[in-house]
């Protein structure tokens, strides 16, 4: 059971961070204003966790490749999208580098968040990245490609991948390969934006990543309590036949974010859903504050790694942790007794 934390209020602190970041979504309600202003009592508890990447690194991407590893987050103030890499997962050293330096002119600058990376073929690399478009003014999916995991990477054709107008645009991409080669984007419709659902999106892409080849599929929408008014940040897995479906809800803003999980026997689902969250900040008894943003890794020894970020209230930031993910009986669990 959850054990709710006393004296841990919403983090003001994020709310701060946030509105400097957002305008519209990329995780965030109309009704953050709501949240309060003293987080001090979170800040001691944090200690017990370590940050992989102690600065600001929003919404991180794990590709793991011949050469290591790489993690992609949402734009700081000097680069569109941050980019780190790593041998072991552990230490991590983040690049100078832009590895989305050019935006084509129907894209509006500063606005560029959780990037998804997937290797294609050998040597090719595809970026979708959440930008916002001048008309409409949403946030969609762009496309970009690289011929080396750190870039550069260039968009590719005159327009977003995916940018549904009627449903509040596109965000939160994500790739997921099956069994029989077949590569899939995930989304999520930006609905809080515009007073919508959110449903989590699925569509069938080509070989080269570029394009779809199917209408999209709706899996899951924000119908739980803990999940307030959106769900968002789909990743897929497959494990022991069965898709595992992990995914964030409710304000990133604050102490309400949280991880969320679902299960089913094929991608198109039909999908069950936990009742409660995979990872909280309750959970955690407020040492990780509104954890999510997650990805899922396989380290070298063939565990399974949960990447995410959790704010940080000395440094007004969301920096980024891994915890071990490990399976019994096929549910997954994250080991938040086992410190890194």
């Amino acid at each position: 059971m959850i054990r709710r934390r006393r004296g841990v209020a919403a983090a003001g602190f994020a709310l701060a961070a946030a509105m400097a970041l957002v305008a519209c979504s990329g995780g965030a309600t109309d009704d953050a204003t709501g949240a309060a202003t003293d987080a001090s009592s979170g800040a001691a508890s944090a200690s017990s966790f370590t940050p992989v990447i102690d600065r600001d690194f929003p919404d991180p991407d794990v590709l793991a490749t011949d050469d290591g590893y790489f993690l992609y987050a949402t734009n700081d103030s000097t680069r569109n999208v941050q980019v780190a890499r790593s041998a072991d997962l552990v230490e991590w050293e983040v690049l100078d580098d832009d590895a989305l330096p050019e935006l084509p002119d129907w894209v509006i600058p500063g606005k560029t968040w959780a990037p998804e990376v997937t290797e294609v073929a050998p040597g090719e690399f595809v970026m979708y990245a959440t930008t916002t478009n001048f008309s409409p003014t949403l946030q969609c999916l762009a496309v970009a490609t690289a011929d080396s995991p750190e870039g550069p990477f260039t968009v590719q054709g005159d327009g977003m991948l995916v940018c549904p107008e009627e449903e509040g645009g596109a965000i939160d991409a994500a790739t997921f390969r099956d069994d029989d080669g077949s590569l899939h984007l995930l989304w999520k419709n930006d609905g809080n934006c515009c007073g919508l659902d959110t449903w989590l999106q699925t569509a069938p892409l080509s070989a080269d990543g570029l394009s779809l080849t199917g209408p999209p599929v709706r899996l899951l929408k924000q119908d739980l309590a803990w999940e307030g008014d959106l769900i968002e940040a789909p990743t897929v897995v497959k494990r022991d036949g069965a898709y595992h479906l992990f995914y964030s809800a409710n304000s990133y803003g604050d102490e309400t974010y949280a991880v969320g999980h679902a299960t089913a026997a094929a991608l198109m689902g039909p999908w069950t859903k936990d009742p409660e969250p995979l990872l909280s900040t309750e959970a955690t008894d407020g040492a990780l504050v509104g954890p999510g943003g997650q990805d899922v890794v396989t380290d070298a020894s063939g565990d399974d790694v949960f990447v995410f970020h959790a704010w940080d209230p000395d440094f007004l930031a969301r920096q980024v942790y891994t915890l071990p993910l490990t399976w019994v009986g096929g549910v997954p669990r994250v080991e938040t007794d086992r410190v890194p």
